[in-house]
């Protein structure tokens, strides 16, 4: 796919003039149920930290690749239905696990996949999808995932304006069945993770805004249910060799975090190539 895009973007430009200008491609790129085809690559550095550690936070790094990958289903234009596929890949670099009282283990592999699949229907500047959310029993380390499969729900509830994009993306995942080697002791997945966005769009196709996403696992313990960051992203969309990309940086802070150990800050950066849509019309008709 990447190969794909470079080759067809350095002769043409399909997917700029596909989604318009370098503004226009950054400001649908903040949309979760836009129709833009792109490979989201997160770059994390996080700090973490709790009752274990008496000395500074651990750091952790990992990276998560998330293709968006929205089909056209009926319709076109602005009454076009689309279904929005979002898997999160996080390949984890170095992620600090307690062993005792300031005594870690770093792991890095593989964690578990989420994949949101999400039915976006024609609402105007509305932002609105909905759908079951998946969880892949993929760690390649017991500390990385659940061992269990699971579903719930998702959902993007925002408005969209030429200056801005506002809204809310939560996923719940319940655990319905265990891998293999799942640990007896584990409980069962029951867990919550809700971006919220807010971008501004200004010229030159530059944003500023916030995008954190708080954390609610209802099968931990008092005090170390929920992570609430909050933080601040900027961003520029541009052209490489005919292929829109856009980059973006944003720090975040968490005001509420896990007692016993949980992430207390992060650096994120993001680096968005667009791809040219693979699949243009409709596969139910319509268009």
């Amino acid at each position: 796919m990447v190969a794909r895009a470079q080759s067809a973007g350095a002769s043409s430009a399909p997917a700029a003039s596909e989604h318009g200008d370098a503004g226009e491609i950054g400001a649908k790129l903040s949309n979760p149920v836009s129709d833009v085809w792109a490979l989201f690559t997160e770059f994390d550095l996080y700090f973490s930290g709790g009752d274990v550690n008496s000395g500074d936070d651990e750091v952790g790094g990992r990276m998560v690749f998330q293709p968006v990958l929205p089909f056209p289903l009926f319709g076109s234009g602005d009454k076009e239905w689309k279904l929005i596929t979002r898997p999160t890949i996080p390949i984890v670099f170095s992620q600090p696990v307690p062993k005792g009282s300031d005594d870690f283990a770093h792991k890095g592999g593989i964690a578990d996949i989420q994949l949101p699949m999400l039915i976006a229907p024609p609402t105007g500047k509305w932002l609105l999808g909905v759908g079951p959310g998946w969880l892949l029993p993929t760690s390649t380390n017991d500390a990385l995932g659940r061992q269990q499969w699971g579903v719930g729900p998702s959902a993007v509830v925002g408005y969209m304006t030429k200056k801005m994009v506002v809204g809310v993306f939560p996923q719940y995942y319940f655990g319905f069945a265990s891998r293999g080697d799942r640990p007896k002791d584990v409980r069962d997945a029951s867990y919550l993770n809700l971006l919220y966005f807010l971008v501004f769009n200004l010229p030159d196709a530059w944003q500023v805004g916030l995008n954190p996403t708080i954390t609610f696992d209802d099968k931990a313990s008092s005090g170390n249910k929920w992570n609430v960051p909050i933080g601040l992203i900027a961003a520029k969309t541009t052209h490489i060799g005919g292929l829109p990309v856009k980059f973006q940086l944003g720090v975040e802070y968490s005001v509420v975090s896990q007692d016993d150990f949980g992430q207390r800050a992060q650096i994120k950066l993001n680096v968005i190539p667009v791809i040219p849509s693979l699949v243009r019309n409709p596969i139910f008709g319509g268009g």
